[in-house]
Protein backbone atom coordinates (compact mmCIF):
# COMPACT_ATOMS: atom_id res chain seq x y z
CA UNK A 1 0.00 0.00 0.00
CA UNK A 2 1.35 3.42 -0.95
CA UNK A 3 2.08 5.67 2.03
CA UNK A 4 0.38 9.08 1.98
CA UNK A 5 2.85 11.80 0.93
CA UNK A 6 3.13 14.73 3.35
CA UNK A 7 4.04 17.07 0.50
CA UNK A 8 1.14 15.88 -1.64
CA UNK A 9 -1.30 16.13 1.29
CA UNK A 10 -0.19 19.70 1.93
CA UNK A 11 -0.80 20.60 -1.72
CA UNK A 12 -4.27 19.07 -1.53
CA UNK A 13 -5.09 21.02 1.64
CA UNK A 14 -3.87 24.24 0.01
CA UNK A 15 -6.08 23.61 -3.04
CA UNK A 16 -9.11 23.25 -0.78
CA UNK A 17 -8.51 26.51 1.10
CA UNK A 18 -10.60 29.52 0.14
CA UNK A 19 -8.77 32.58 -1.24
CA UNK A 20 -9.44 34.42 2.01
CA UNK A 21 -7.89 31.67 4.13
CA UNK A 22 -4.88 31.45 1.83
CA UNK A 23 -4.30 35.18 2.46
CA UNK A 24 -4.62 34.53 6.21
CA UNK A 25 -1.95 31.82 6.08
CA UNK A 26 0.42 34.00 4.04
CA UNK A 27 0.01 36.83 6.57
CA UNK A 28 0.53 34.31 9.36
CA UNK A 29 3.79 33.21 7.76
CA UNK A 30 4.93 36.84 7.72
CA UNK A 31 4.01 37.21 11.40
CA UNK A 32 5.99 34.04 12.20
CA UNK A 33 9.05 35.46 10.47
CA UNK A 34 8.83 38.80 12.30
CA UNK A 35 8.29 37.09 15.69
CA UNK A 36 11.19 34.70 15.11
CA UNK A 37 13.64 37.43 14.19
CA UNK A 38 12.41 39.49 17.15
CA UNK A 39 13.39 36.50 19.26
CA UNK A 40 16.89 36.65 17.76
CA UNK A 41 17.13 40.41 18.40
CA UNK A 42 16.22 39.92 22.07
CA UNK A 43 19.01 37.31 22.35
CA UNK A 44 21.58 39.61 20.72
CA UNK A 45 20.51 42.39 23.11
CA UNK A 46 21.65 40.26 26.06
CA UNK A 47 25.31 40.81 25.17
CA UNK A 48 25.43 44.64 25.60
CA UNK A 49 22.99 44.51 28.55
CA UNK A 50 25.11 42.01 30.53
CA UNK A 51 28.24 43.92 29.51
CA UNK A 52 26.78 47.12 31.01
CA UNK A 53 25.91 45.25 34.21
CA UNK A 54 29.33 43.62 34.58
CA UNK A 55 31.71 46.19 33.05
CA UNK A 56 30.01 49.58 32.25
CA UNK A 57 33.38 51.34 31.74
CA UNK A 58 34.27 49.06 28.84
CA UNK A 59 30.94 49.70 27.14
CA UNK A 60 31.21 53.46 27.79
CA UNK A 61 34.43 53.71 25.77
CA UNK A 62 33.35 51.25 23.07
CA UNK A 63 33.15 52.84 19.60
CA UNK A 64 29.73 51.29 18.82
CA UNK A 65 28.15 52.94 21.88
CA UNK A 66 29.31 56.50 21.17
CA UNK A 67 26.39 57.57 18.98
CA UNK A 68 23.87 56.34 21.60
CA UNK A 69 25.81 58.07 24.41
CA UNK A 70 25.95 61.35 22.51
CA UNK A 71 22.20 61.32 21.61
CA UNK A 72 21.07 60.37 25.13
CA UNK A 73 23.45 62.87 26.84
CA UNK A 74 25.00 60.26 29.15
CA UNK A 75 28.04 61.58 31.10
CA UNK A 76 29.23 58.60 33.17
CA UNK A 77 29.43 54.80 32.67
CA UNK A 78 26.92 54.24 35.51
CA UNK A 79 24.26 56.23 33.63
CA UNK A 80 24.25 53.54 30.91
CA UNK A 81 22.45 51.05 33.17
CA UNK A 82 18.97 52.64 33.16
CA UNK A 83 18.51 53.23 29.38
CA UNK A 84 20.02 49.84 28.54
CA UNK A 85 17.63 48.15 31.00
CA UNK A 86 14.66 49.99 29.47
CA UNK A 87 15.68 49.06 25.91
CA UNK A 88 16.36 45.43 26.84
CA UNK A 89 13.02 45.13 28.68
CA UNK A 90 11.20 46.75 25.76
CA UNK A 91 12.72 44.29 23.29
CA UNK A 92 11.71 41.35 25.49
CA UNK A 93 8.18 42.79 25.85
CA UNK A 94 7.81 43.24 22.07
CA UNK A 95 9.07 39.70 21.47
CA UNK A 96 6.60 38.18 23.95
CA UNK A 97 3.74 40.34 22.60
CA UNK A 98 4.43 39.12 19.07
CA UNK A 99 4.44 35.53 20.34
CA UNK A 100 1.05 36.06 21.99
CA UNK A 101 -0.37 37.60 18.81
CA UNK A 102 1.09 34.71 16.83
CA UNK A 103 -0.49 32.17 19.20
CA UNK A 104 -3.88 33.89 18.89
CA UNK A 105 -3.65 34.07 15.09
CA UNK A 106 -2.48 30.46 14.70
CA UNK A 107 -5.25 29.15 16.93
CA UNK A 108 -8.07 31.17 15.36
CA UNK A 109 -6.98 30.52 11.77
CA UNK A 110 -6.34 26.83 12.47
CA UNK A 111 -9.67 26.09 14.14
CA UNK A 112 -11.53 28.28 11.66
CA UNK A 113 -10.04 26.25 8.82
CA UNK A 114 -10.94 22.98 10.55
CA UNK A 115 -14.56 24.13 10.97
CA UNK A 116 -14.69 25.14 7.29
CA UNK A 117 -13.35 21.73 6.26
CA UNK A 118 -15.88 19.89 8.46
CA UNK A 119 -18.73 21.89 6.91
CA UNK A 120 -17.40 21.25 3.42
CA UNK A 121 -17.06 17.50 4.06
CA UNK A 122 -20.60 17.33 5.43
CA UNK A 123 -22.09 19.25 2.49
CA UNK A 124 -20.11 17.28 -0.10
CA UNK A 125 -21.20 14.02 1.55
CA UNK A 126 -24.86 15.06 1.46
CA UNK A 127 -24.56 15.76 -2.27
CA UNK A 128 -23.01 12.37 -3.14
CA UNK A 129 -25.13 10.02 -5.30
CA UNK A 130 -27.28 7.47 -3.50
CA UNK A 131 -25.13 4.66 -4.93
CA UNK A 132 -22.14 6.09 -3.02
CA UNK A 133 -24.10 6.25 0.25
CA UNK A 134 -25.31 2.65 0.06
CA UNK A 135 -21.74 1.46 -0.56
CA UNK A 136 -20.38 3.16 2.58
CA UNK A 137 -20.57 2.27 6.23
CA UNK A 138 -22.27 5.15 8.03
CA UNK A 139 -19.73 5.02 10.88
CA UNK A 140 -16.98 5.68 8.32
CA UNK A 141 -18.87 8.73 7.08
CA UNK A 142 -19.52 10.09 10.60
CA UNK A 143 -15.87 9.56 11.53
CA UNK A 144 -14.85 11.34 8.32
CA UNK A 145 -16.99 14.38 9.11
CA UNK A 146 -15.96 14.63 12.77
CA UNK A 147 -12.60 12.97 13.50
CA UNK A 148 -10.98 13.05 10.07
CA UNK A 149 -11.72 16.72 9.44
CA UNK A 150 -10.22 17.56 12.84
CA UNK A 151 -7.23 15.35 11.94
CA UNK A 152 -6.36 17.71 9.06
CA UNK A 153 -5.96 20.47 11.67
CA UNK A 154 -4.32 18.29 14.34
CA UNK A 155 -1.92 16.35 12.14
CA UNK A 156 -1.15 18.74 9.30
CA UNK A 157 -2.21 22.40 9.51
CA UNK A 158 -1.24 23.18 13.14
CA UNK A 159 2.03 21.17 13.23
CA UNK A 160 3.01 22.49 9.81
CA UNK A 161 2.54 26.08 10.99
CA UNK A 162 4.58 25.27 14.11
CA UNK A 163 7.18 23.55 11.96
CA UNK A 164 7.63 26.67 9.81
CA UNK A 165 7.70 28.88 12.90
CA UNK A 166 10.33 26.66 14.55
CA UNK A 167 12.44 26.58 11.37
CA UNK A 168 12.50 30.39 11.11
CA UNK A 169 13.25 30.70 14.84
CA UNK A 170 16.11 28.18 14.63
CA UNK A 171 17.59 30.00 11.63
CA UNK A 172 17.34 33.40 13.33
CA UNK A 173 18.91 32.12 16.57
CA UNK A 174 21.76 30.38 14.74
CA UNK A 175 22.52 33.61 12.82
CA UNK A 176 22.58 35.54 16.11
CA UNK A 177 24.80 32.99 17.86
CA UNK A 178 27.06 32.97 14.82
CA UNK A 179 27.73 36.70 15.24
CA UNK A 180 28.65 36.08 18.88
CA UNK A 181 30.83 32.98 18.36
CA UNK A 182 30.82 31.24 14.93
CA UNK A 183 32.48 28.05 16.17
CA UNK A 184 30.09 27.61 19.08
CA UNK A 185 27.02 28.32 16.92
CA UNK A 186 28.09 25.87 14.21
CA UNK A 187 28.98 23.16 16.74
CA UNK A 188 25.66 23.53 18.59
CA UNK A 189 23.58 23.48 15.40
CA UNK A 190 25.36 20.50 13.85
CA UNK A 191 25.51 18.54 17.10
CA UNK A 192 21.86 18.91 18.04
CA UNK A 193 20.75 18.74 14.42
CA UNK A 194 22.49 15.40 13.84
CA UNK A 195 21.01 14.06 17.09
CA UNK A 196 17.43 14.92 16.07
CA UNK A 197 18.01 13.68 12.50
CA UNK A 198 19.13 10.32 13.88
CA UNK A 199 16.06 10.07 16.13
CA UNK A 200 13.79 10.92 13.16
CA UNK A 201 15.25 8.03 11.14
CA UNK A 202 14.79 5.64 14.08
CA UNK A 203 11.12 6.45 14.77
CA UNK A 204 9.94 6.92 11.18
CA UNK A 205 8.48 3.38 10.76
CA UNK A 206 6.89 3.37 14.22
CA UNK A 207 5.08 6.63 13.49
CA UNK A 208 3.78 5.32 10.16
CA UNK A 209 2.43 2.19 11.87
CA UNK A 210 0.77 4.33 14.55
CA UNK A 211 -0.76 6.46 11.81
CA UNK A 212 -2.58 3.44 10.34
CA UNK A 213 -3.85 2.34 13.76
CA UNK A 214 -5.20 5.82 14.59
CA UNK A 215 -7.06 5.97 11.29
CA UNK A 216 -8.61 2.50 11.55
CA UNK A 217 -9.50 2.48 15.24
CA UNK A 218 -11.17 5.91 15.19
CA UNK A 219 -13.68 4.45 12.72
CA UNK A 220 -14.11 1.29 14.83
CA UNK A 221 -14.91 3.34 17.94
CA UNK A 222 -17.61 5.33 16.12
CA UNK A 223 -18.97 2.09 14.65
CA UNK A 224 -19.19 0.42 18.08
CA UNK A 225 -20.95 3.44 19.56
CA UNK A 226 -23.37 3.77 16.66
CA UNK A 227 -24.32 0.09 16.53
CA UNK A 228 -24.60 -0.33 20.31
CA UNK A 229 -26.68 2.80 20.90
CA UNK A 230 -28.62 2.48 17.63
CA UNK A 231 -29.89 -0.95 18.61
CA UNK A 232 -30.24 -0.23 22.32
CA UNK A 233 -33.60 -2.01 22.62
CA UNK A 234 -32.15 -5.28 21.34
CA UNK A 235 -28.98 -4.76 23.37
CA UNK A 236 -31.00 -4.38 26.58
CA UNK A 237 -33.24 -7.36 25.79
CA UNK A 238 -30.43 -9.67 24.64
CA UNK A 239 -27.96 -8.51 27.31
CA UNK A 240 -25.21 -7.91 24.75
CA UNK A 241 -23.76 -4.83 26.48
CA UNK A 242 -20.56 -6.72 27.19
CA UNK A 243 -20.01 -7.64 23.55
CA UNK A 244 -20.37 -4.05 22.32
CA UNK A 245 -18.31 -2.78 25.26
CA UNK A 246 -15.55 -5.22 24.36
CA UNK A 247 -15.48 -4.05 20.74
CA UNK A 248 -15.31 -0.41 21.83
CA UNK A 249 -12.69 -1.05 24.53
CA UNK A 250 -10.45 -2.96 22.13
CA UNK A 251 -10.58 -0.17 19.53
CA UNK A 252 -10.12 2.53 22.17
CA UNK A 253 -7.18 0.69 23.78
CA UNK A 254 -5.31 0.41 20.45
CA UNK A 255 -6.15 4.03 19.59
CA UNK A 256 -4.93 5.38 22.93
CA UNK A 257 -1.85 3.15 22.87
CA UNK A 258 -0.84 4.66 19.53
CA UNK A 259 -1.50 8.18 20.85
CA UNK A 260 0.64 7.42 23.92
CA UNK A 261 3.45 6.02 21.75
CA UNK A 262 3.38 9.17 19.64
CA UNK A 263 3.59 11.32 22.78
CA UNK A 264 6.55 9.33 24.11
CA UNK A 265 8.35 9.38 20.76
CA UNK A 266 7.66 13.11 20.40
CA UNK A 267 8.58 14.25 23.92
CA UNK A 268 11.38 11.95 25.13
CA UNK A 269 14.31 13.45 23.12
CA UNK A 270 13.79 16.80 24.92
CA UNK A 271 15.18 15.47 28.21
CA UNK A 272 18.31 14.05 26.55
CA UNK A 273 18.94 17.23 24.54
CA UNK A 274 18.42 19.48 27.59
CA UNK A 275 21.11 17.53 29.47
CA UNK A 276 23.51 17.75 26.51
CA UNK A 277 22.75 21.47 26.17
CA UNK A 278 23.66 22.19 29.79
CA UNK A 279 26.86 20.17 29.46
CA UNK A 280 27.69 22.03 26.25
CA UNK A 281 27.37 25.45 27.96
CA UNK A 282 29.50 24.24 30.89
CA UNK A 283 32.24 23.19 28.47
CA UNK A 284 32.10 26.53 26.64
CA UNK A 285 32.25 28.39 29.97
CA UNK A 286 35.29 26.38 30.99
CA UNK A 287 37.05 27.14 27.69
CA UNK A 288 36.29 30.88 27.89
CA UNK A 289 37.64 31.18 31.41
CA UNK A 290 40.82 29.29 30.43
CA UNK A 291 41.55 31.87 27.74
CA UNK A 292 42.83 34.16 30.45
CA UNK A 293 40.45 37.11 30.16
CA UNK A 294 38.81 36.10 33.41
CA UNK A 295 35.34 35.02 34.35
CA UNK A 296 33.88 38.55 34.27
CA UNK A 297 34.85 39.01 30.62
CA UNK A 298 33.18 35.70 29.74
CA UNK A 299 29.87 36.57 31.43
CA UNK A 300 28.25 38.52 28.50
CA UNK A 301 29.14 35.82 25.97
CA UNK A 302 27.97 33.04 28.32
CA UNK A 303 24.70 34.87 29.03
CA UNK A 304 23.99 35.27 25.31
CA UNK A 305 24.86 31.64 24.63
CA UNK A 306 22.75 30.44 27.57
CA UNK A 307 19.75 32.49 26.41
CA UNK A 308 20.32 31.34 22.84
CA UNK A 309 20.46 27.69 23.93
CA UNK A 310 17.38 28.24 26.09
CA UNK A 311 15.56 29.40 22.94
CA UNK A 312 17.27 27.05 20.47
CA UNK A 313 16.64 23.76 22.27
CA UNK A 314 12.85 24.26 22.61
CA UNK A 315 12.75 25.38 18.96
CA UNK A 316 14.56 22.21 17.88
CA UNK A 317 12.30 20.09 20.10
CA UNK A 318 9.23 21.88 18.75
CA UNK A 319 10.41 21.22 15.19
CA UNK A 320 10.91 17.53 15.97
CA UNK A 321 7.64 17.13 17.89
CA UNK A 322 5.58 18.70 15.13
CA UNK A 323 7.34 16.56 12.53
CA UNK A 324 6.33 13.45 14.53
CA UNK A 325 2.74 14.75 14.71
CA UNK A 326 2.61 15.20 10.93
CA UNK A 327 4.16 11.80 10.31
CA UNK A 328 1.91 10.01 12.79
CA UNK A 329 -1.33 11.40 11.39
CA UNK A 330 -0.98 11.10 7.63
CA UNK A 331 -3.39 8.16 7.28
CA UNK A 332 -6.11 10.14 9.08
CA UNK A 333 -5.28 13.25 7.03
CA UNK A 334 -5.51 11.17 3.85
CA UNK A 335 -8.94 9.89 4.92
CA UNK A 336 -10.11 13.42 5.66
CA UNK A 337 -8.85 14.72 2.32
CA UNK A 338 -10.68 11.97 0.43
CA UNK A 339 -13.94 13.17 1.99
CA UNK A 340 -12.97 16.81 1.43
CA UNK A 341 -12.32 16.18 -2.27
CA UNK A 342 -15.65 14.48 -2.98
CA UNK A 343 -16.99 16.11 -6.14
CA UNK A 344 -19.92 18.48 -6.06
CA UNK A 345 -22.65 17.82 -8.65
CA UNK A 346 -23.56 20.71 -10.93
CA UNK A 347 -26.82 21.37 -9.09
CA UNK A 348 -25.09 21.74 -5.69
CA UNK A 349 -25.93 24.89 -3.74
CA UNK A 350 -28.47 25.96 -6.35
CA UNK A 351 -32.22 26.40 -5.78
CA UNK A 352 -34.47 23.60 -6.95
CA UNK A 353 -35.11 23.76 -10.70
CA UNK A 354 -38.55 24.07 -12.26
CA UNK A 355 -40.44 20.77 -12.07
CA UNK A 356 -40.50 18.51 -15.07
CA UNK A 357 -43.75 18.40 -17.04
CA UNK A 358 -45.55 15.20 -16.02
CA UNK A 359 -48.94 14.67 -17.64
CA UNK A 360 -48.97 11.14 -19.05
CA UNK A 361 -46.76 8.36 -17.73
CA UNK A 362 -43.53 7.05 -16.20
CA UNK A 363 -41.80 4.63 -18.52
CA UNK A 364 -39.03 2.11 -17.92
CA UNK A 365 -37.42 1.18 -21.23
CA UNK A 366 -35.35 -2.06 -20.94
CA UNK A 367 -34.00 -0.95 -17.53
CA UNK A 368 -31.29 -3.11 -15.96
CA UNK A 369 -29.32 -2.34 -12.83
CA UNK A 370 -26.40 -3.73 -10.84
CA UNK A 371 -24.64 -1.99 -7.96
CA UNK A 372 -21.12 -2.98 -9.09
CA UNK A 373 -19.65 -4.37 -12.29
CA UNK A 374 -18.89 -7.63 -10.51
CA UNK A 375 -22.17 -7.74 -8.57
CA UNK A 376 -25.39 -9.56 -9.36
CA UNK A 377 -27.90 -8.04 -11.76
CA UNK A 378 -30.67 -6.67 -9.53
CA UNK A 379 -33.05 -5.54 -12.31
CA UNK A 380 -33.26 -7.29 -15.70
CA UNK A 381 -34.47 -5.36 -18.78
CA UNK A 382 -37.70 -4.12 -17.22
CA UNK A 383 -40.33 -2.56 -19.47
CA UNK A 384 -43.08 -0.79 -17.52
CA UNK A 385 -45.54 2.04 -18.14
CA UNK A 386 -47.07 3.70 -15.08
CA UNK A 387 -49.84 6.15 -15.91
CA UNK A 388 -50.26 9.44 -14.07
CA UNK A 389 -52.97 9.43 -11.38
CA UNK A 390 -52.97 5.63 -10.91
CA UNK A 391 -52.10 3.47 -7.87
CA UNK A 392 -49.51 0.75 -8.50
CA UNK A 393 -48.39 -1.99 -6.14
CA UNK A 394 -45.16 -3.98 -6.17
CA UNK A 395 -44.95 -7.24 -4.26
CA UNK A 396 -42.35 -9.96 -3.91
CA UNK A 397 -39.93 -11.65 -1.54
CA UNK A 398 -37.01 -9.83 0.06
CA UNK A 399 -34.23 -9.20 -2.47
CA UNK A 400 -36.44 -9.49 -5.54
CA UNK A 401 -35.60 -5.91 -6.62
CA UNK A 402 -38.72 -4.00 -5.51
CA UNK A 403 -36.95 -1.24 -3.56
CA UNK A 404 -34.17 -0.95 -6.13
CA UNK A 405 -36.81 -0.46 -8.84
CA UNK A 406 -38.36 2.40 -6.86
CA UNK A 407 -34.90 3.94 -6.30
CA UNK A 408 -34.41 3.94 -10.07
CA UNK A 409 -37.85 5.49 -10.61
CA UNK A 410 -37.08 8.19 -8.01
CA UNK A 411 -33.82 9.06 -9.80
CA UNK A 412 -31.68 7.91 -6.87
CA UNK A 413 -30.01 5.18 -8.92
CA UNK A 414 -29.08 5.51 -12.57
CA UNK A 415 -29.93 2.48 -14.73
CA UNK A 416 -26.91 0.42 -15.73
CA UNK A 417 -28.65 -0.11 -19.05
CA UNK A 418 -31.89 1.24 -20.49
CA UNK A 419 -33.76 4.45 -19.72
CA UNK A 420 -36.16 6.02 -17.25
CA UNK A 421 -38.55 8.31 -19.16
CA UNK A 422 -41.18 10.82 -18.07
CA UNK A 423 -43.66 11.53 -20.86
CA UNK A 424 -41.06 10.08 -23.28
CA UNK A 425 -38.36 12.46 -21.94
CA UNK A 426 -35.25 10.56 -20.82
CA UNK A 427 -34.14 11.32 -17.25
CA UNK A 428 -30.44 12.19 -17.20
CA UNK A 429 -27.92 13.61 -14.77
CA UNK A 430 -28.81 17.08 -16.05
CA UNK A 431 -32.59 16.92 -15.51
CA UNK A 432 -33.05 14.36 -12.71
CA UNK A 433 -33.48 17.11 -10.07
CA UNK A 434 -36.44 18.51 -12.07
CA UNK A 435 -38.03 15.06 -11.75
CA UNK A 436 -37.19 14.64 -8.06
CA UNK A 437 -38.83 17.93 -7.00
CA UNK A 438 -42.26 16.39 -7.70
CA UNK A 439 -41.52 13.09 -5.92
CA UNK A 440 -41.98 12.28 -2.22
CA UNK A 441 -40.82 9.15 -0.42
CA UNK A 442 -42.52 7.53 2.58
CA UNK A 443 -40.27 4.70 3.87
CA UNK A 444 -40.95 1.99 6.44
CA UNK A 445 -39.02 3.90 9.13
CA UNK A 446 -39.97 7.57 8.90
CA UNK A 447 -37.06 9.75 9.97
CA UNK A 448 -38.28 12.31 12.48
CA UNK A 449 -35.97 14.90 14.01
CA UNK A 450 -36.32 15.96 17.65
CA UNK A 451 -38.16 19.14 16.71
CA UNK A 452 -41.79 20.24 16.49
CA UNK A 453 -44.50 18.47 14.52
CA UNK A 454 -44.71 21.47 12.17
CA UNK A 455 -40.96 21.28 11.44
CA UNK A 456 -41.20 17.55 10.79
CA UNK A 457 -44.07 17.99 8.35
CA UNK A 458 -42.26 20.86 6.56
CA UNK A 459 -39.05 18.82 6.76
CA UNK A 460 -35.86 20.65 5.75
CA UNK A 461 -37.54 24.08 5.67
CA UNK A 462 -36.16 26.84 7.92
CA UNK A 463 -38.53 27.56 10.83
CA UNK A 464 -39.24 31.16 9.83
CA UNK A 465 -40.11 30.05 6.27
CA UNK A 466 -42.65 27.34 7.18
CA UNK A 467 -46.11 27.90 5.71
CA UNK A 468 -48.37 26.90 8.63
CA UNK A 469 -51.54 26.97 6.50
CA UNK A 470 -49.92 24.46 4.17
CA UNK A 471 -48.76 22.35 7.15
CA UNK A 472 -52.31 22.13 8.51
CA UNK A 473 -53.76 21.27 5.10
CA UNK A 474 -51.20 18.48 4.66
CA UNK A 475 -51.90 17.15 8.18
CA UNK A 476 -55.64 17.15 7.50
CA UNK A 477 -55.29 15.22 4.23
CA UNK A 478 -52.97 12.74 5.99
CA UNK A 479 -55.61 12.27 8.73
CA UNK A 480 -53.28 13.33 11.54
CA UNK A 481 -54.67 16.85 12.13
CA UNK A 482 -57.29 15.79 14.71
CA UNK A 483 -54.65 14.05 16.81
CA UNK A 484 -52.32 17.07 16.66
CA UNK A 485 -55.10 19.47 17.67
CA UNK A 486 -55.69 17.51 20.90
CA UNK A 487 -52.07 18.09 22.04
CA UNK A 488 -51.41 21.00 24.47
CA UNK A 489 -48.86 22.64 22.15
CA UNK A 490 -50.50 21.39 18.96
CA UNK A 491 -48.12 21.83 15.99
CA UNK A 492 -45.35 23.11 18.30
CA UNK A 493 -45.23 19.77 20.15
CA UNK A 494 -41.78 18.16 20.08
CA UNK A 495 -41.81 14.55 18.84
CA UNK A 496 -38.72 13.31 20.70
CA UNK A 497 -35.64 11.72 19.14
CA UNK A 498 -36.69 9.67 16.07
CA UNK A 499 -40.33 10.34 16.95
CA UNK A 500 -40.26 8.19 20.07
CA UNK A 501 -43.33 10.00 21.49
CA UNK A 502 -45.49 8.99 18.50
CA UNK A 503 -47.05 5.64 17.64
CA UNK A 504 -46.10 3.79 14.47
CA UNK A 505 -49.28 4.83 12.70
CA UNK A 506 -48.82 8.46 13.70
CA UNK A 507 -45.27 8.44 12.37
CA UNK A 508 -46.47 7.08 9.03
CA UNK A 509 -49.15 9.78 8.80
CA UNK A 510 -46.51 12.44 9.52
CA UNK A 511 -44.55 10.94 6.61
CA UNK A 512 -47.61 11.23 4.37
CA UNK A 513 -48.22 14.81 5.54
CA UNK A 514 -44.59 15.60 4.73
CA UNK A 515 -45.09 14.32 1.18
CA UNK A 516 -48.27 16.38 0.78
CA UNK A 517 -46.60 19.53 2.13
CA UNK A 518 -44.02 19.12 -0.61
CA UNK A 519 -46.92 19.15 -3.12
CA UNK A 520 -45.53 16.03 -4.72
CA UNK A 521 -47.20 14.61 -7.80
CA UNK A 522 -45.71 11.15 -7.22
CA UNK A 523 -45.63 9.52 -3.76
CA UNK A 524 -43.61 6.36 -3.22
CA UNK A 525 -44.47 4.13 -0.24
CA UNK A 526 -41.59 1.73 0.35
CA UNK A 527 -42.98 -0.93 2.72
CA UNK A 528 -44.42 2.00 4.68
CA UNK A 529 -46.93 -0.16 6.59
CA UNK A 530 -44.99 -3.41 7.00
CA UNK A 531 -44.00 -2.63 10.62
CA UNK A 532 -47.59 -1.80 11.68
CA UNK A 533 -50.20 -4.08 13.17
CA UNK A 534 -53.13 -5.06 10.96
CA UNK A 535 -55.57 -2.53 12.39
CA UNK A 536 -53.11 0.39 12.13
CA UNK A 537 -52.03 -0.72 8.66
CA UNK A 538 -55.65 -0.78 7.54
CA UNK A 539 -56.20 2.76 8.87
CA UNK A 540 -53.04 4.10 7.19
CA UNK A 541 -53.93 2.43 3.88
CA UNK A 542 -57.39 3.95 4.09
CA UNK A 543 -55.73 7.33 4.44
CA UNK A 544 -53.59 6.63 1.38
CA UNK A 545 -56.67 5.59 -0.63
CA UNK A 546 -58.38 8.89 0.21
CA UNK A 547 -55.54 10.99 -1.20
CA UNK A 548 -56.25 13.13 -4.28
CA UNK A 549 -56.99 11.26 -7.49
CA UNK A 550 -54.39 13.19 -9.48
CA UNK A 551 -51.56 11.75 -7.37
CA UNK A 552 -49.53 8.88 -8.79
CA UNK A 553 -48.89 6.43 -5.96
CA UNK A 554 -46.37 3.58 -5.98
CA UNK A 555 -46.51 1.11 -3.11
CA UNK A 556 -44.05 -1.65 -2.22
CA UNK A 557 -45.39 -4.32 0.13
CA UNK A 558 -44.71 -7.87 1.25
CA UNK A 559 -48.39 -8.83 1.32
CA UNK A 560 -50.74 -8.63 -1.67
CA UNK A 561 -53.62 -7.81 0.70
CA UNK A 562 -51.96 -4.48 1.47
CA UNK A 563 -52.34 -3.54 -2.21
CA UNK A 564 -56.07 -4.29 -2.44
CA UNK A 565 -57.05 -0.84 -3.78
CA UNK A 566 -54.24 -0.54 -6.36
CA UNK A 567 -55.14 -0.19 -10.04
CA UNK A 568 -52.46 -2.70 -10.94
CA UNK A 569 -50.09 -4.95 -9.00
CA UNK A 570 -46.70 -6.23 -10.19
CA UNK A 571 -45.21 -9.37 -8.66
CA UNK A 572 -41.41 -9.38 -8.87
CA UNK A 573 -38.85 -12.16 -8.60
CA UNK A 574 -35.10 -12.02 -9.22
CA UNK A 575 -35.27 -8.57 -10.79
CA UNK A 576 -38.09 -9.34 -13.21
CA UNK A 577 -41.85 -8.80 -13.30
CA UNK A 578 -43.20 -12.34 -13.31
CA UNK A 579 -46.89 -11.49 -12.93
CA UNK A 580 -49.14 -8.44 -13.18
CA UNK A 581 -52.82 -7.73 -12.79
CA UNK A 582 -55.53 -6.35 -10.51
CA UNK A 583 -55.97 -7.54 -6.94
CA UNK A 584 -58.64 -10.15 -7.74
CA UNK A 585 -56.40 -11.73 -10.40
CA UNK A 586 -53.36 -11.81 -8.10
CA UNK A 587 -55.15 -13.61 -5.27
CA UNK A 588 -57.39 -15.74 -7.45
Amino acid sequence: MTRPSIKNNFKRVWRNLSKRRKVYFILLLGLMTVASFMEAISISAVLPFIAVLSNPEKVFIHEAAQLFIKISGIKTPEELLFPFTIVFGLLIFIGISLRLVLLWAQTRIGFGTSAAFSSSIYMRTLYQPYSVHVSRNSSEVISGITNKAAAILTYLITPLMNLISSSVTIMAIIITLFTINPFVALTAFLGFGVLYAGIILLVKKQLSANSIVLSQESIQMVKALQEGLGGIRDVLIDGTQGAYGKIFNKAQARYNESLANNQIVGQSPRLIVEFLGIMFICIIAYQLVLKGDGFMSAIPTLAALALGAQRLLPALQNFYYNWTSIRAGQESVEDGLQFLEQPYPEHANKPNPAPIIFTESIQLDKVSFQYTNEGAIVLKELNLTLEKGKRYGFVGTTGCGKSTLLDVIMGLLKPTNGYLKIDNQIITEENHRSWQVIIAHVPQAIYLSDTSLAENIAFGIEVDKIDMKRVKEAAKKAQIAETIETLPQKYNTFVGERGIRLSGGQRQRIGIARALYKKAQVIVFDEATSALDNETELAVMEGIENLADDLTILIVAHRVTTLKRCDKIFRMDKGEVVEEGVYEEMVG
